[in-house]
């Protein structure tokens, strides 16, 4: 099952499923109709990243911040040159603002770096993406085990005065794969599922989103994958975990 879907502090707020033929763009303005999101920021992958959702987000009187990537092709191209073409003049003249963040646990050092310019001159058309207000870039530089790896991405920003903001809203969307993607396919075998006929691999999916939603919210220690195991083999434990239902 292919589906859009919301998610705050851990918890999954909302899903709605696409067509067998269809993607995720097709349910993304279903999902957002949904959503209370009044001033809440809605960061999306690149394939999100089009004119008729960043009207749907500004509709809910909210902000966004969106992955460009070759999905947009002048787009990301005019980004792309804005940045390097300032990282050649040392940012001379650009009105950039600028935070990193320095992280480090069981030997990986991660080194984060983000970039918000008001500058739309450059771009193809700016005034055709409802409430574009800025561009950014964001550098994260991981080392380990003598290795470096160093990933950049460029979104287009519906707000123009707070770095520190965007940087929040993109590591908040970098954790997904780790908080949520991740958790499903290894803690709840979700990749592995053969369910297929009839609606059985979305009611499942919807089962498995209220019980990865009841363990995080639960504010004892210990893993999602010890709590799981806790609520199999402690009546008291899952009482108190449905009891939130």
């Amino acid at each position: 099952m292919v589906s859009a879907w919301a998610k705050a502090n851990g918890v999954c707020l909302g899903q709605v499923k696409t067509d067998a033929k269809s993607n995720e763009i097709t349910a993304i303005p279903q999902l957002l109709e949904l959503l209370e999101l009044r001033g809440c920021i809605v960061t999306l992958d690149a394939m999100g990243g089009q004119r008729d959702i960043a009207q749907a987000i500004q509709d809910k009187k909210a902000d966004y911040v969106l992955a460009v990537k070759d999905n947009q092709p002048s787009l990301h191209e005019a980004i792309v040159d804005y940045f390097e073409t300032a990282d050649r003049a040392g940012f001379a003249q650009v009105p950039v603002q600028r935070c990193q963040e320095l992280d480090s646990d069981h030997g990986r050092i991660e080194q984060r770096r983000y970039e918000l310019v008001a500058d739309l001159r450059t771009l193809p058309d700016p005034a055709a993406w409802p409430g574009l207000k800025a561009i950014g870039r964001a550098i994260r530089e991981s080392y380990q085990n003598g290795k470096t790896t160093v990933e950049t991405r460029y979104y287009i920003v519906s707000f123009d005065q707070d770095v520190a903001r965007f940087a929040r809203a993109v590591r908040g969307h970098w954790g997904i794969e780790n908080s949520l993607h991740w958790v499903l396919d290894v803690t709840f075998g979700e990749d592995d599922s053969r369910l297929r006929a009839g609606f059985g691999a979305e009611n499942f999916a919807v089962i498995r989103q209220i019980a990865l939603n009841l363990l995080k919210c639960d504010p004892s220690k210990g893993s999602v994958n010890k709590k799981l195991l806790r609520a199999a083999w402690n009546d008291d434990f899952r009482a108190k975990l449905l009891s939130r239902l």
